[in-house]
């Protein structure tokens, strides 16, 4: 067998997890549950009111829809795997498992980017132009512009994705992650792995950095047309509008820029690990909760979806 088929044989990978006491890690797995079962309850019940109330039928709501159906699937694919990782009960995960993993992890990753853009793009268009803002916004474009956000996120990964396919294995087989991180991966490989971080370095820059971009360009007008409002009152309706959307992108954007928009990938992986728990958990857990607890249309429908039942 040449030294090729050796390197290429690894068939499976052991997450790590959080190394610690047992009480610990249960701890941590109790606490995780509670956090995804409150994800999906809290983006499930933002599609259902969306979708049953007619007055949210308006793009803002549509892109929100978007972004609470990416939420469930992108912390499905991680915290149900990272259960099992903490209980023990399953820490290993197939090579192809893992690069499953880590294509819809990355590429989830990526449609958020491009669909908080989007959402940043509606608000600008809304305050900034609100005599146009239907025929500008209206319901073919705002179905391209979310279609374009999904297409994008998964394309840009499809072109990492034989990149990372092609990395050879032939030493430790133990990931210091609770998931398949693309950085665990190239600290694991044996084969030159500079073409990879160099891709994964531009596909950052041209994913996060004009994405982000987008997202403060469209922000910067904004915040200038709603200071040059003469009325007080809509200056505060105004913001009101865009502050949960604001506060969502801070959360992501910050983390998201300190994991991937770096030169090298062979940094700390427990700090790695560590910010991922905010990409992972704590911001698919916080966005419904942001955009219903700051919005009075929303926490109105709710009173009397509950007050009803």
């Amino acid at each position: 067998m040449t030294s090729t088929e050796n390197q290429t044989s690894r068939q499976e990978f052991i997450l790590l997890g959080f190394p610690g006491t047992w009480h610990l890690r249960i701890s941590l797995a109790v606490l995780f549950s509670v956090m995804y079962m409150l994800t999906i309850l809290g983006n499930v019940s933002i599609i259902t009111l969306v979708w049953s109330h007619p007055q949210f039928h308006v793009p803002m709501y549509f892109f929100l829809c978007h972004l609470s159906f990416l939420e469930i699937w992108f912390t499905t694919a991680c915290v149900p795997k990272a259960i099992g990782v903490m209980l023990g009960t399953s820490q290993t995960i197939s090579f192809t498992g893992c690069l499953l993993q880590l294509f819809f992890f990355l590429s989830m990753g990526s449609t958020e980017c491009f669909l908080l853009a989007v959402m940043a793009y509606d608000r600008y268009l809304a305050i900034c132009h609100p005599l146009r803002y239907s025929s500008l916004m209206n319901s073919t474009i705002t179905a391209r512009l979310a279609l374009a956000s999904w297409l994008c996120g998964f394309l840009a990964i499809s072109v990492l994705a034989p990149l990372i396919s092609r990395l050879s294995f032939c030493g430790p087989n133990i990931i210091n992650h609770f998931v398949c991180d693309i950085d665990s991966w190239i600290a694991l490989s044996c084969t030159d792995t500079r073409p990879i971080e160099l891709a994964a370095f531009i596909i950052s820059i041209i994913v996060v950095v004009v994405s982000c971009a987008i997202t403060l360009v469209s922000y910067f007008y904004i915040i200038s047309t709603i200071l040059r409002m003469p009325s007080s009152q809509g200056r505060q309706k105004a913001f009101s509008t865009c502050s949960a959307h604001l506060t969502a992108v801070t959360i992501w954007y910050g983390s998201i820029t300190v994991l991937y928009v770096k030169p090298s990938a062979q940094n700390s992986l427990d700090f790695n690990k560590t910010i991922n728990v905010f990409t992972t958990v704590v911001t698919p857990l916080l966005n419904p909760f942001v955009y219903a607890l700051r919005n009075k249309e929303v926490k109105e429908a709710l009173g009397k979806s509950f007050g009803g039942m």
